[in-house]
């Protein structure tokens, strides 16, 4: 086996341009490859990063987001056994400065907020100040960061959902997971600036629900949904990974998107390596032949062609990884990637796993060809 081992790396890198150019058109497959396996994996089998995350609810209107719930609802919602938490959670949108600096803007209730979102981070005087401040909003560290905001500036936002014009005070700036920042203010300071004419005065988007464990999510979103099945806007419950993925339905049917691309991806590679060995095993029939005549079996000519695909497909998969790593991280910094957090190590087992299978498939024909074949035809090959 050992003497296999290091033909298999000799006969690798004796053509190096040919073994280059097909690690790396393989590579570049391979990263497109684990890209879509890990948003395939961090869609519909993601688990929440953190305890809180998965004790976390949203509650909307159950026939669609842009309508609103009453506000006296809340009362009812925070009476449910097993709820901790209850927050208003409507989205404000408008325009920050100009209408291309998009980021969340959210009407919150101060006082619970940073308990329920316990992984936002921020410092014991700046949340007392954002509590304080009927004007006071707090801020995500990325969005300060890529809008140079800092503690103690004006942000002013006008209103286009709402017809009025925020006037805030940065009172602090908080640490955040990946995917979740936003800016939030008082839902109070909100219903103060509408017309008392106004029906939005009255009206929440959605409510945020902090649950008391992970494993009473499930109840308490059926205890909610049905108290409001009867009612004028009965609800939708849902874990925040599930209201997360529900925006991906506006995108169609994503599961058979990705499906249907990782497909064309592994059948592109596969004929790719196909085609590369079947040019590598017919220039070598000779050789082959020789090696026959030294005693080498059949079944390790099978091994040797075998051995070469395989060690240059999961060569070239391990590039693609670095090369996947990269994408990952520009779909992050997109900000829209619906909650995806990166290639994690199941999706590169995956990727390693199907680049072994597929330099085995794509050498298989030609590596029974080569082993069958006869040894006097062979030494007569010309090529």
């Amino acid at each position: 086996m050992l003497r296999l081992g290091s033909l298999i790396i000799r006969n690798v890198l004796r053509n190096r341009r040919r073994t280059i150019l097909t690690l790396g058109s393989t590579a570049v497959s391979l990263g497109l490859l684990a890209l879509i396996v890990a948003m395939y994996q961090s869609f519909f089998y993601g688990q929440p990063e953190s305890p809180s995350e998965a004790r976390r609810l949203v509650c909307r209107h159950r026939v669609s987001l842009t309508q609103s719930l009453p506000a006296s609802d809340y009362a009812p919602i925070k009476n449910v056994p097993g709820v901790v938490h209850l927050s208003a959670w409507s989205w404000f949108q408008g325009v920050y400065k100009d209408p291309k600096n998009f980021f969340a803007r959210f009407a919150v209730d101060p006082d619970v907020i940073f308990d329920i979102e316990q992984d936002w981070k921020m410092p014991e005087d700046q949340i007392a100040a954002f509590k304080r401040g009927r004007t006071a909003c707090a801020v995500a560290e990325k969005i300060a960061r890529d809008y140079d905001i800092k503690v103690g500036d004006r942000v002013t936002i006008v209103g286009d959902i709402y017809p009025v014009t925020l006037e805030l005070t940065v009172a602090g700036i908080f640490k955040h997971p990946m995917n979740a920042q936003c800016l939030v203010f008082h839902r109070d300071y909100l219903t103060e600036l509408l017309p008392k004419s106004s029906a939005q005065r009255d009206t929440v988007g959605t409510y945020l629900i902090l649950a008391d464990t992970p494993e009473n999510v499930p109840r308490i979103a059926k205890a909610i949904d049905t108290m409001f099945d009867n009612s004028p806007y009965p609800t939708r419950t849902e874990s925040e990974q599930e209201f997360g993925r529900s925006f991906l339905a506006f995108l169609g049917n994503i599961k058979l998107f990705l499906a249907a691309i990782c497909g064309a991806v592994t059948f592109t590679i596969l004929l790719v390596s196909a085609n590369t060995v079947a040019m590598s095993v017919r220039e070598r029939t000779r050789e082959m032949a020789i090696l026959r005549t030294l005693g080498y079996t059949p079944g390790e000519i099978l091994q040797l062609v075998l051995g070469e695909a395989v060690l240059i497909s999961v060569a070239g998969g391990i590039v693609g990884l670095g090369l996947g790593t990269l994408l990952a991280r520009g779909v992050i910094a997109s900000g829209a990637a619906f909650g995806f957090a990166g290639i994690k190590w199941q999706a590169a087992v995956v990727v390693l796993v199907m680049a072994a299978v597929i330099g085995c498939l794509a050498a298989l024909a030609p590596a029974v060809v080569a082993a069958r074949k006869n040894v006097v035809e062979s030494l007569r090959f010309t090529g």
